[in-house]
This record gives structure tokens, sequence and C-alpha cells, in this order.
């Protein structure tokens, strides 16, 4: 089946300590090449932290055109005028999400490196399954290891998108391109690149071309 090209989805840094320093890099991050969608995902921040920090970056996000998922609290894509979630497998069943969330939200689903869960969030009515990690990763510890061949078993099976995650910088990317990744979710490979986050979007971008 033909599929659209790949494209960037971008998750924030597990932790943003300076909002105020980090919205106008966001929005410059943003400008600087495509990026399908952010995800907001900050681990262990208080709620009153987490509520200030959604709504300083959606509005920049969607002034970009770009998307804006929260990572597990489905309370706050609700309240903060999210497009949706991303949940993991220790998180919320997709289908009390959905009811939360209404049918127009956009619900990922984390499916590790298994072909099961991958099945099952489909099922569930997921709009996209997250494979992973692919990489070593220095924002998150992977729980599991995946390989390319997910990505080709569901790319030619599924019409649903799938998303690469784990490790990922303009470097490494390409094979998971070529495999059948519809989006590649970066975090450390662009806000810890040497060259800056807006030189590593555009650099993603080119190896994305390029593949």
């Amino acid at each position: 089946m033909q599929r659209e090209p790949c494209r960037l989805y971008l998750l924030t840094p597990p932790r943003i300590d300076d909002l105020e320093r980090f919205a106008p890099l966001l929005e410059e991050t943003l400008q600087a090449g495509d990026v399908a969608a952010l995800q907001i995902r900050l681990k262990d921040t208080p709620d009153a932290q987490f509520r200030a920090a959604c709504k300083a970056l959606i509005p920049i996000a969607h002034a970009a055109n770009v998307a804006v998922l929260i990572n597990d609290r489905v309370d706050l894509a609700r309240d903060m005028g999210a497009d949706g979630v991303h949940i993991g497998q220790e998180d919320m069943p997709l289908s009390e999400a959905r009811n939360i969330l209404g049918r127009e939200a956009f619900i990922g689903a984390t499916a590790h490196n298994s072909r099961h869960l991958a099945m099952l969030a489909g099922e569930n009515g997921a709009d996209y399954v997250a494979f992973g990690a692919f990489f070593e990763s220095a924002t998150k510890t992977p729980k599991m290891q995946a390989t390319t061949d997910i990505l080709s078993w569901w790319s030619e099976l599924f019409e649903i998108p799938c998303v690469a995650i784990g490790g990922i910088t303009a470097d490494n990317c390409i094979s998971l391109v070529q495999a059948g990744a519809d989006y590649l979710a970066v975090c450390g490979g662009v806000w810890n690149a040497k060259e800056g986050p807006a030189q590593a979007v555009k650099a993603i971008n080119q190896a994305i071309e390029q593949a």
C-alpha cells in the first residue's frame, strides 16, 4: 500500500526547568523544518508545573501547525486543549481514554517490540502504534529492544501509522524510514544535539528525504 512520507514527531525534554527560556527555543525549533506533532512528556513533574507548561507550549505548537499530544495524562489533554494523548502499557486503557477525549482526539499507544500489543492497540482504536526502543537512549532506559523488521511487518499489513522511538538521531534514522516508519519520535536527538535543536530538526528532515 502507498503510505505518506515519514515525518518527525518531536518529544519535549523530560524536564523543563525554565519555561520562559524553553518556550522561544521550542518556537525556533518548530520553525526549522517539518514537524508533524509535539508530545509534551514531563515525567515526575508537579501538576501545576505540568499545566503551566501545557498552557505555554500548546499555543506555540498550534501556531506552527503542529499537533500536540500529552504523554500519559488524559485529564490534561482534555483540560488544556491538546489534540490527543499517548498512553503506555501501564496507563489508562485506550478505550477509556477514547471515551473521555472523544472520537476526534489522536490517541497513540506504546507497543514496545510486540506484534500482539500493536494489533490489540489497533483493534481498540489507536491512531498510531509506537515501536521501540531501536537504539540506546540517554533520555530513557528502554524496557525492550525492537528491530526494524517489526516496522516492515506492520507497514506492509496495516494502514494505522507506526512510530519508531528510542535513541533516534539524524545519523541513525535512515534504516527506520526505509523499514516503514511513518513517524520518528525524537527527544534527545534534537534537544541534546551539539549543533542545537533547530539544526537537528533540519538534519533529521534531510535524512528522511535521503531515505
